[in-house]
């Protein structure tokens, strides 16, 4: 297919335009610059002014929308949280423009939610029926871009609405910054620990969104997060495992967190305990559907050269130096995250 990404530059965006071309598909970008160098065509757009090159739509068969501001940058001031709402519903009206007019080929949209919708569920395991809880920033904003999508179905379309959970990727997001304090020897849990951390491993998300393009059978919200949702104590003890790291410090207490971060502490305090069934009753298969082995996966050992002279303390010396070490220096880490 012929497949229109807006959000392609971003950290989802930039490997499921690998997957999807992989794929045999054939993926065109909407941005509002030209990136240079870029392997992908690239159709400029401003959502803000409401304009599109109008040779955008008329190229796809399907569109994926992914745009939508990093909520981690940024302090949550006034204007901020405007423009987080703008960047999600200012292109996704767009698009409705756009579709609403006769003449193209376009007969899906996979239109990203984010589990946030649910709000603060507490250890409650939440389904794609559960009502959100709360009004919190990440709930309402998440609310808003859901409704921003749904017109689009109206036109005869099918819409398809994964709401995406925390995603593991050494390029960017949540694991980076989760794990460069365990690597230096200043992991700890964060809060009460408690909280629920639903995740998934960035390529299983990416099969999954070509799982929805692809198969008919898709439609409507369903929760893209792995089938084995960890609470924050359990993820940070799994992440220092698998990097070989000891966990020195005591919890954090919440105050710190929210006299250092203010409003965006829910971020990290804040979670949800997010359910899988509906994707996998839809016969979708998880790559890796444990916490540790999708880090495992993204953090394989390092080779350990052999102890000489059988010196077993200079080797274990050797082992606890690695964890005040970044291993993967050469990989790149951005800071575009989706909550």
């Amino acid at each position: 297919m012929n497949i229109l990404l807006t959000g392609g530059t971003g950290l989802i965006g930039t490997r499921l335009s690998a997957v999807l071309a992989e794929a045999g598909h054939h993926v065109a970008h909407v941005s509002r610059t030209l990136a240079p160098g870029s392997s992908c065509r690239t159709f400029q757009w401003d959502p803000a002014a409401g304009t599109i090159d109008p040779a955008a739509v008329p190229f796809a068969e399907a569109v994926v929308n992914l745009a939508g501001a990093n909520v981690g940058e940024g302090q949550w001031t006034t204007a901020r949280k405007q423009e987080l709402l703008a960047s999600r519903v200012d292109g996704l009206a767009l698009l409705h423009r756009e579709l609403a007019k006769p003449g193209h080929r376009v007969r899906t949209v996979v239109s990203a939610s984010a589990i946030g919708l649910y709000g603060t569920t507490g250890d409650a395991l939440v389904t794609e029926d559960t009502p959100p809880v709360g009004h919190d920033l990440l709930a309402d904003l998440t609310q808003a871009w859901e409704q921003a999508a749904a017109p689009l179905a109206a036109l005869g379309l099918r819409v398809v609405v994964p709401r995406i959970g925390v995603v593991l990727s050494l390029a960017g997001g949540a694991l980076p910054a989760l794990a460069g304090p365990v690597q230096r020897g200043f992991g700890a849990p964060l809060g009460s620990g408690q909280q629920w951390l639903s995740w998934i491993h960035m390529d299983d998300l990416c099969r999954l969104l070509l799982a929805m393009l692809t198969d008919d059978a898709w439609q409507g919200a369903y929760n893209a997060v792995a089938p084995s949702p960890a609470t924050n104590t359990t993820f940070t003890t799994a992440l220092a495992e698998v990097l070989h790291c000891p966990l020195l410090l005591p919890k954090i207490p919440a105050f710190m967190l929210q006299l250092a971060m203010g409003e965006q502490s829910e971020l990290v305090l804040t979670g949800k305990r997010v359910s899988a069934a509906k994707v996998l009753a839809q016969g979708f298969a998880f790559e890796f559907p444990g916490l540790r082995e999708a880090l495992q996966a993204l953090y394989p050992p390092a080779p350990q050269p052999a102890p000489s002279g059988g010196c077993r303390k200079r080797a274990v010396m050797n082992s606890r130096r690695q964890c005040f070490k970044l291993p993967y220096p050469d990989r790149c880490r951005t800071s575009d995250t989706l909550f």
